[in-house]
């Protein structure tokens, strides 16, 4: 979930395993070809995330268009630049080993989306954007047989440190490198949907390694967000911009190199998406602001949570 933003097959990107014995120094890992195993236990070195300082000036916010390949390798690079500052931000509010919808808080263990928690032992889940996987390391403690792929390395070693019995998957989710019926289960807490060029070549893949009858469900900010500032003030509270507007917004550096990218669907949009890669939307829950969550998390705010939604989370099933 991108702070004071707004809210593919890529071959340069193939498949590769963390390796744990890489993440004692944390730096980036040595890899291996991928497979739908298990990994040996992690020795942690630290249960601290180390801040890598930021290189060069700050990039420019602007809208444009932003394709496939550009707006993965812009991604990659930003997550890896920025998780470790990620981590110990928000690391406190995520917990290692909690299944965290949004910034709202709504937690698998109340909403229960994937189905009930003593239904998910023995179920193989395939986390997608998964960060450091304490969405994954929540299933694993229900019996499931989690899998957690990121786009970046660096995020999947933060995963390495806290700890992950269980396979870490360095690809692009436009690319799922599993063969087809893999999973009972998917799952997607703001991971890659925003930030791809093409969120129908994600879906599609996400179908095909699905069994019949399985269920992915994933949250995204919710598309009426992209109509007003990203501020979690009174500020934010003013429509700024064209909700049809689906120009992607980019920052990127002084030579014009994009290195971030969200991309905007309306809801009209991603519900069509859905349909065209070949699921059957059966929910879309869009989560109340809950009395208890005084926390500001970039444009999420219990000021603005009280007026208007910040996520979107969509359930769909394979038939």
């Amino acid at each position: 979930m991108r702070e004071a933003a707004h809210p593919g097959r890529i071959a340069a990107y193939p498949a590769q395993i963390v390796s744990p014995e890489a993440t004692r120094a944390l730096r980036r890992p040595l890899v291996t070809p991928v497979g739908h195993g298990r990994t040996e236990e992690p020795q942690i070195s630290t249960r601290e995330p180390v801040i890598q300082e930021p290189e060069g000036p700050e990039p420019e916010a602007t809208r444009r268009a932003a394709g496939v390949t550009e707006s993965a390798r812009a991604n990659r690079g930003w997550w890896d630049r920025n998780a470790d500052e990620y981590q110990v931000e928000h690391g406190t509010f995520l917990g290692d080993d909690r299944f965290v919808w949004c910034p709202e808080g709504l937690d698998e263990v109340e909403a229960e989306l994937l189905g009930p928690p003593e239904e998910l032992k023995g179920r193989d889940v395939l986390e997608i954007g998964a960060g450091a996987a304490q969405c994954s390391r929540w299933l694993a403690a229900q019996g499931a047989r989690p899998v957690a792929l990121d786009l970046s390395h660096r995020q999947l070693q933060h995963a390495l440190r806290i700890g992950s019995p269980f396979p870490l998957v360095c690809a692009d989710a436009g690319a799922l490198p599993f063969a087809d019926a893999s999973f009972d289960l998917a799952c997607s807490a703001y991971g890659a949907l925003p930030f791809v060029a093409d969120p129908r070549l994600v879906l599609s893949e996400v179908r095909r390694v699905l069994r019949p009858g399985g269920r992915f469900v994933f949250s995204v900010t919710h598309p009426i967000r992209w109509a007003f500032p990203d501020e979690p003030g009174p500020e934010g509270l003013s429509v700024a911009s064209s909700y049809f507007d689906r120009t992607p917004y980019v920052e990127q550096d002084d030579d014009g190199r994009a290195v971030y990218v969200e991309h905007h669907r309306t809801l009209g949009d991603r519900v069509r998406d859905v349909v065209a890669a070949g699921l059957t939307l059966v929910d879309l829950v869009e989560p109340e602001w809950p009395a208890w969550n005084t926390s500001e998390w970039g444009g999420w705010s219990p000021l603005r949570g009280n007026l208007i939604p910040g996520t979107a989370i969509f359930v769909c099933v394979r038939d």
